[in-house]
């Protein structure tokens, strides 16, 4: 039955990752395709460069909506099964002995962990795009967000800063990658942290040619006064 739950698990979350949302976008508002511009990324960093904040902020949603979709999707089809575990609503209820307290039901963190992971994979690697994609950033975030709330923001505020601060959206990017797997060992468990991290890893290794620029001090920093990079 796990075996079972987790290839499901991972077709949903892959199939709702692999929309390009950054493409469809450009197409239904008659825009240049995020490939052959910039950077060539889909994402909602490159969308900029088309000169629509709108568009790019609604790419931006809807690749950190995919994540999340994903992890609710996998709560609302697996949360009444077997593999659900019981746990109290109030922990200080449970050991003051308070027997009104009443269970709840939530899913495995580590499958939850799963639509995470699948769903950035099926950004990054899309099948509707020759298995080429974005980099996983977004859809990360958005899944993060929906699995722990802590390990979301943690990673989102890590963002904010290191980009308030270098303006670099690369290096804010690796940084929260690299933050949502400790914080989901902290909070969360040892099996979804290491999920987290995979899937983190992947998405750093995406980022390589910016970590490169960065290096050799190439890399466009965000302008926050127009909106773009330069």
């Amino acid at each position: 039955m796990y075996v079972s739950t987790c290839i499901q698990i991972i077709i949903l979350g892959y199939t709702l990752g692999s929309i390009p949302f950054g493409i469809l976008l450009a197409k239904l508002f008659r825009l240049p395709d995020p490939r052959y511009i910039g950077s060539g990324n889909i994402g909602a960093t490159n969308m900029l460069r088309t000169g629509r904040k709108d568009v790019a902020l609604m790419t931006l949603l809807l690749d950190a909506g995919k994540g999340a979709v994903a992890v609710w999707l996998t709560y609302q089809l697996f949360a009444a099964s077997d593999l659900v575990q019981s746990r109290s609503l109030s922990v200080a209820c449970e050991a003051a002995g308070d027997i009104s307290c009443i269970p709840h039901y939530i899913l495995d963190p580590g499958l939850a962990a799963l639509a995470v992971l699948t769903a950035a994979v099926g950004h990054m690697y899309s099948p509707w795009l020759k298995f080429k994609g974005g980099k996983g950033m977004a859809t990360m975030l958005g899944g993060t967000l929906a699995f722990s709330w802590p390990v979301g923001m943690a990673a989102l505020i890590t963002w904010l800063i290191v980009v308030f601060l270098t303006r670099f959206v690369s290096l804010g990017s690796i940084a929260a990658l690299a933050v949502a797997p400790l914080i989901a060992w902290l909070r969360v468990d040892a099996t979804s942290a290491f999920i987290i991290a995979f899937g983190s890893g992947i998405a750093i290794w995406k980022h390589r040619e910016n970590i490169k620029r960065l290096r050799q001090g190439f890399e466009p920093k965000l302008n926050f006064n127009k909106g773009d990079k330069k």
